[in-house]
């Protein structure tokens, strides 16, 4: 913990009975660097666990410095307040003892609070007077500390059985004959008294040999047997470095298919392909089905080509139907502006494929709102023309079951009963109704 020296000149501090408290305290941070003040306490503290280590005014000495080395923190910052709390309610010290570390703390109020640090231990254990001062319970002392019950804690077997810094003699006593030297010779027939200069030179001593630790039982086992030393164990000594080449078959592969069909999807976005460049791109997309993820083709671009190559549209979302990109595809389907390319589009869909039956209710009754909220006349009765011809074609072929949207298409054919496609669809809605009434009947 610490040196010779340090623990000669701490031990002196400590018996410096005679001195004022505020000396003592004054030397010991000009002897002891801010750096050992933590290890210099620990060994005090050491020394307080054993009431027959040090003597009343020596103890007196030690509670002091544990105090004021840290009395410019806060007192919750101190690491030994603890330690101070415990020994100012231990019913088995001096009263005297008792009152101190109390008064340093400040809990006990008396006249002479201030004043205590300017005199001696000496001085204050000769004026002590029990009856001027009040003793707290440990209860108030941390109340007022802010210090809640610790939890105590866990210590192993091996902590348990630890044998402690400091181990009473049973040959000392309690106190020690000052008269006698450590040069005294008993006489004959007596026992051996040991006199003051040997139990100091002894607390030296384990101030110099002190540890935190104590001395704990050693935990032998043994060392555990080595594993056997499989064959290919230690392969990693001597790599094998006899590699094969590997030859990379699709490095020198045709890639102009596939540019060529990036190329005219380019084109496509833009306006309508001639019918052989519509008919390259259809003919590549069967034999390379893949071609579809890699011709530059997003949801965002699905309208433009939509509108001007409605046949490479279709095309390539059957391509795409086991993408997990076709439901965006399908929802800016649905979303774009009505137009018989679009329904073109969506009608060969569902002949090709099986499209989801939300999507395709979606879609129609987006044609049904998108008629409904045109201005113009001849684009209104244009666009009705367009949306009966393609529910008929999806009723005819079974792809809906209008019972689903009964309701929503015979509103539609009533509004636009003046025109000849409505009326027409309405006749086979009736047609489709009876049917059923026939069959239920």
């Amino acid at each position: 913990m610490i040196g010779v020296e340090e623990s000669k000149a701490l031990f002196a501090l400590l018996s410096a009975e005679t001195r004022s408290l505020e000396d003592i305290f004054s030397e010991f941070s000009s002897r002891f660097s801010r750096d050992v003040h933590f290890r210099v306490c620990c060994s005090i503290a050491m020394l307080l666990e054993d009431k027959r280590m040090l003597k009343t005014s020596q103890r007196l000495v030690s509670f002091g410095i544990l105090h004021q080395t840290y009395s410019s923190q806060p007192p919750s910052s101190n690491p030994f307040i603890s330690l101070l709390i415990d020994a100012a309610c231990d019913d088995s010290s001096e009263k005297v003892e008792l009152a101190f570390i109390q008064q340093i703390l400040g809990f006990v109020t008396t006249s002479n609070n201030k004043e205590v640090l300017k005199q001696s231990v000496l001085d204050y254990i000769e004026g002590f007077d029990s009856s001027s001062c009040t003793l707290l319970q440990r209860e108030e002392l941390q109340q007022q500390h802010n210090i809640g019950v610790q939890p105590e804690l866990y210590n192993s077997i091996f902590k348990a059985a630890a044998v402690k810094n400091v181990i009473p003699d049973p040959d000392i006593p309690n106190g020690c004959d000052s008269s006698l030297s450590e040069f005294n010779t008993p006489a004959a027939g007596t026992k051996p008294r040991i006199g003051c200069g040997d139990k100091d030179a002894g607390i030296t001593g384990l101030l110099q040999n002190l540890s935190l630790e104590g001395l704990d039982p050693q935990w032998i086992r043994p060392e555990p047997p080595r594993l056997p030393v499989l064959d290919g164990e230690l392969v990693w000594l001597n790599p094998d470095s006899s590699h094969e080449l590997l030859w990379d078959y699709g490095m020198c592969a045709d890639t102009s298919r596939g540019a060529a069909v990036r190329d005219l999807i380019a084109k496509a976005l833009k306006g309508p392909l001639a019918p052989s460049q519509q008919e390259q791109v259809l003919i590549e997309l069967n034999n390379e089905p893949k071609l579809v993820y890699h011709c530059g083709l997003t949801p965002r671009k699905l309208p433009e080509l939509v509108e001007h190559n409605p046949l490479i549209a279709v095309e390539c979302l059957i391509k795409l139907m086991n993408s997990p990109e076709i439901p965006e595809y399908f929802t800016v389907l649905v979303n774009m502006e009505m137009s018989l390319r679009s329904m073109e589009v969506v009608n060969r869909l569902t002949t090709a494929v099986e499209l989801p039956t939300e999507f395709v209710h979606m879609y129609i009754t987006n044609c049904i709102s998108s008629c409904e909220s045109i201005k113009d006349k001849y684009m209104q009765n244009r666009l009705v023309r367009l949306v009966c011809v393609f529910l008929q074609s999806l009723i005819r072929n079974k792809i809906i079951n209008v019972q689903d949207l009964f309701i929503e298409v015979q509103a539609f054919c009533i509004e636009f009963s003046r025109i000849r496609e409505a009326a027409g669809l309405f006749r086979l809605l009736k047609a489709l109704e009876n049917s059923q009434e026939q069959c239920k009947c």
